[in-house]
């Protein structure tokens, strides 16, 4: 009998956990109003992939880039290209839409470590420590995928909400070119859905990458007449998963929105 109801509970506690092992924030908020909240979203993590928004705003500001289209650079040898959608020219539209790294390296370098740190204390973002790893010389092109710079949820949140008011110390142009260039789709109802997504590695406990255990991000905002309302959606694995994180938070959050919007 002992045995019966020790695998009865066993059964039980397995009934109720996860599909997918992972730790998961979702935040959605309107102003100052927040509608959700659920989860770990203090702690920080590297932005990866969403870092792009940031950066796309510091590269209109600074003249690197100059609308949808221009400037449009070529893919050359050498450059990064884990991806056959990189392996093509790609502009300041099509460099958010693809995800393509060596477009944003080619910003960070245009830049310098001095000027991109001083942006990214002028924007209060994260950590702002694009030091990189350690003896990998990598401040700009790797700092910002799973390496020193750091952002938590809310952190995420508090820049998306400047951006969407338009109080970022950089010009409103670089700010509305940026926010265009993010849109994603319509959702019902005559809402607008604007994002992106990131992916990386997350560390130990000894400060070491663990490939195995990935760290994704879609954050961004929809938007109807007036209404605006930001929203986080992180994902932590704790074990080694067959699917993309960015990709599994982008289709939760997605699900989440449709059902809020619906709702209203």
């Amino acid at each position: 009998m002992k045995n019966i109801l020790s695998r009865g509970l066993f059964l039980s506690f397995i009934a109720v956990l996860p599909l997918h092992a992972e730790r998961q924030c979702f935040l959605m908020q309107e102003g100052s109003k927040i509608h959700i909240e659920e989860g770990d979203c203090e702690g920080r993590n590297a932005p990866c992939s969403t870092f792009k928004i940031p950066l796309s705003v510091i590269g209109f500001d600074a003249g690197y880039l100059q609308d949808e289209t221009h400037p449009e650079l070529p893919f050359e040898e050498g450059y990064v290209d884990w991806l056959e959608r990189w392996k093509q020219p790609h502009n300041p539209k099509t460099w958010l839409q693809n995800s393509c790294l060596w477009f944003s390296q080619y910003i960070t370098r245009m830049l310098g470590q001095e000027r991109l740190e001083g942006y990214l204390a002028k924007f209060d973002y994260g950590n702002q420590d694009v030091s990189g790893t350690p003896g990998k010389n990598n401040q700009l092109t790797d700092s910002w995928i799973s390496s020193s710079l750091q952002i938590s949820p809310y952190e995420q949140v508090a820049f998306l909400q400047k951006l969407l008011d338009n109080k970022l110390p950089a010009t409103p142009y670089a700010q509305e070119m940026t926010k265009e260039n993010l849109f994603v789709e319509d959702l019902p109802g005559g809402w607008k859905l604007y994002g992106k997504t990131g992916s990386g590695s997350q560390f130990d406990e000894n400060g070491v990458k663990n490939e195995d255990r990935q760290l994704g991000w879609f954050i961004g905002w929809i938007e109807k007449d007036d209404r605006k309302l930001v929203f986080v959606k992180r994902v932590l694995d704790d074990e080694k998963q067959n699917s993309y994180a960015s990709l599994r938070a982008k289709a939760d959050a997605r699900m989440r929105l449709q059902e809020w919007v619906g709702s209203i």
